[in-house]
């Protein structure tokens, strides 16, 4: 398989998280992603067949995706009450089911009763009673705390609904991206809307806009929409640099998980520079990235939405869960644990702008098919390209510097690679253009070499 999305199936990674069946609102699009693009789990094993060379790659196998319903019982309130110790004998679970259950209503009359007890009391005989004060004073929410910067951030994101014609679509999530009406979400939100579908963007504070796909690139997973008629007080969410992320540093995620639009969850940055290759289980192409790694509660709908460091500046756009369930997208109901991934914003801005300025992606590439085969001992160039094509593109840069079938490659610029899919990541995180160190071992021997990259236009 080729670093350019060429070859056999995808290995084992999460995947977009699916739609829940019985989701309280709108059905989240095809794909939370939870991308194990960041929706979710471990796909079985693949081929061993040489890769085709040609864009896409097969549909990486079907694997469970991060999502499940949430709810929440009945509850109580009340003034405090301490529960007495339960009786031995016949029918105590009853009897201590019963005394909960009315000391939840006791409580709540007994506390009004106390207080105007105590008041009485203090009104005719100057008792001591002290009544609690009516209010704990104004509360101030700095700039810095979560509570601050989510109210900064949730007025620029939206929540996105896309159909395509036939009516097929979802729920995901975006944020302004520039004063000019573009918005920046995951391409499996709005993928059912890209040949003629129907795109909305509603904001928190209930304004609904229409939109159209400007460009959309499915190895990236990212896409850009752009409001029809768009006010002229859009505030555009600052950009971090996430190459600057450090593993412990607080993260802030905003999204429409299950259709519950403008929700924020928060956790930290669990691992960075994580291999995912990600798919929506619908016999898609195949999406990959170096992910950003977080445990903050991402679900199916925060697709597309932003991934806030501490100062309120987007990191990343979530974009896939890891998750126990199995099957396909839109089965395997099990919800987050803890393992979301996000698109690194520094690539994220390069594929929106080149979007907006082309409509089309741009891929980096070295011009080599490489095994898609899940190991961990590398990225193996193939010996024979699909359909009897050179596995080493001629003239491209991998033959410019020096690399030939059977090369392992283990490294680029520091980074392990283990696997083809991982390599892919790794190059797209790059611009066509750069240079990359690449380490790679022949014939039982280690070497180096400087390999500048080329590049792709199109995900076809």
């Amino acid at each position: 398989m080729s670093t350019e999305n060429e070859g056999n199936a995808v290995p084992p990674a999460p995947s977009a998280p699916p739609v829940p069946v019985d989701a309280p609102a709108a059905p989240a699009p095809q794909g939370s992603y939870g991308q194990g693009a960041p929706g979710d789990a471990g796909h079985p094993g693949v081929s061993s067949s040489a890769p085709d060379p040609s864009w896409p790659p097969p549909p990486p196998p079907a694997g469970p995706h991060g999502d499940g319903g949430s709810g929440s019982g009945p509850g109580g309130w009340g003034a405090s009450y301490q529960q007495p110790a339960p009786k031995s004998g016949r029918g105590r679970g009853g009897l201590v089911a019963g005394i909960l259950i009315a000391a939840l209503v006791a409580g709540g009359l007994g506390g009004g009763l106390g207080y105007t007890l105590a008041k009485n009391n203090d009104d005719s005989t100057g008792s001591t009673t002290v009544s609690a004060s009516s209010s704990g004073g104004d509360v101030k929410r700095d700039p810095g705390t979560v509570a601050g910067v989510a109210a900064k951030a949730l007025p620029s994101t939206v929540t996105i609904e896309a159909e395509s014609t036939s009516g097929e679509g979802g729920t995901g999530t975006g944020f302004v991206f520039d004063k000019q009406g573009h918005i920046v979400t995951n391409n499996h939100v709005v993928a059912d809307a890209v040949d003629g579908g129907k795109v909305t963007a509603t904001f928190p504070d209930g304004k609904k806009y229409d939109a159209q796909v400007v460009g959309n690139a499915q190895g990236y997973d990212v896409a850009v929409i752009k409001l029809k008629n768009a006010p002229g007080d859009l505030k555009p969410l600052t950009l971090g640099d996430s190459d600057k992320v450090a593993v412990g540093d607080a993260t802030i995620a905003i999204g429409a998980p299950f259709g519950l639009s403008d929700t924020v969850t928060t956790g930290v940055i669990s691992a960075k520079n994580r291999p995912v290759a990600s798919s929506d289980g619908s016999g898609s192409q195949a999406s990959y990235m170096s992910a950003l790694q977080t445990d903050a509660s991402i679900n199916p709908g925060n697709s597309g939405g932003p991934l806030l460091d501490a100062q309120g500046n987007v990191i990343g756009i979530n974009s896939a869960i890891q998750s126990t369930g199995n099957g396909g997208f839109g089965t395997g109901q099990s919800g987050s644990i803890g393992l979301g991934f996000a698109i690194p914003i520094n690539q994220a801005k390069y594929v929106a702008q080149e979007l907006i300025r082309t409509g089309k992606p741009v891929y980096a590439k070295i011009g080599a098919s490489v095994s898609l085969d899940d190991s961990s001992d590398g990225a193996q160039i193939t010996d024979q390209g699909a359909g009897g094509s050179a596995p080493v593109e001629p003239g491209g840069p991998a033959a410019k510097a020096g690399l030939k079938p059977g090369d392992v490659i283990t490294k680029l610029d520091g980074h392990v690679i283990d696997s083809g899919p991982t390599l892919i990541g790794e190059i797209w995180t790059h611009k066509p253009g750069d240079k990359v160190t690449i380490t790679y071992e022949r014939d039982g021997k280690e070497r180096t070499t400087e390999v500048t990259l080329g590049s792709r236009v199109g995900d076809n």
